[in-house]
């Protein structure tokens, strides 16, 4: 028979512990931003151009190669790495390159960053280059923007089109 006096033990140790999860659920105020502040964030995924252009296997290199391996173009796999640059009133926020994840660095990068901004207008101006054999910026694009407080500007990227766009 179990002993009385172990019930009375555990509701007070359940009441002490249920009294922690409601005071830590509420008391200690948490804010993710102060007040007057903005989030923008770059988030988008993108696979670069090839590092080197492909290439048509001469007849001697055709007959060269086994008959299961003839391809009359050789396409290496591995790709650019995507550099990305973002600057807000020309102020460099995020400047960052990735390379291509991969056994062969032949995947696309995912990209998600953010920074804090103060809310009010602010110009954006975002580069990214993901060709190598490229000098300077591949796909650019500006624009002014005006910023709640706590409100969220994500800045994407559509590997269709090639641009930039803001939601």
């Amino acid at each position: 028979m179990p002993r009385l006096s172990r019930f009375p033990l555990q509701a007070l140790n359940f009441a002490l512990f249920m009294l922690l999860v409601w005071y830590f659920s509420a008391a200690p105020p948490y804010r993710l931003l102060m007040p007057g502040q903005a989030v923008v964030t770059v988030a988008f995924a993108h696979a670069g151009e090839r590092s080197e252009p492909c290439r048509t296997l001469s007849a001697e290199e055709l007959a060269a190669l086994p008959p299961n391996m003839r391809t009359p173009m050789e396409c290496p796999r591995e790709r650019s790495p995507v550099s990305v640059d973002l600057l807000i009133d020309a102020e460099p926020v995020i400047d960052e390159v990735l390379t291509a994840p991969g056994l062969y660095n032949d995947l696309g990068v995912d990209f998600y960053r953010s920074a804090t901004v103060r809310a009010g207008e602010h110009r954006l101006v975002i580069h990214m280059n993901d060709n190598v054999r490229v000098e300077g910026p591949t796909h650019v694009h500006e624009e002014t923007v005006t910023l709640k407080p706590s409100q969220r500007l994500v800045i994407n990227f559509n590997s269709d089109t090639g641009k930039f766009f803001i939601q």
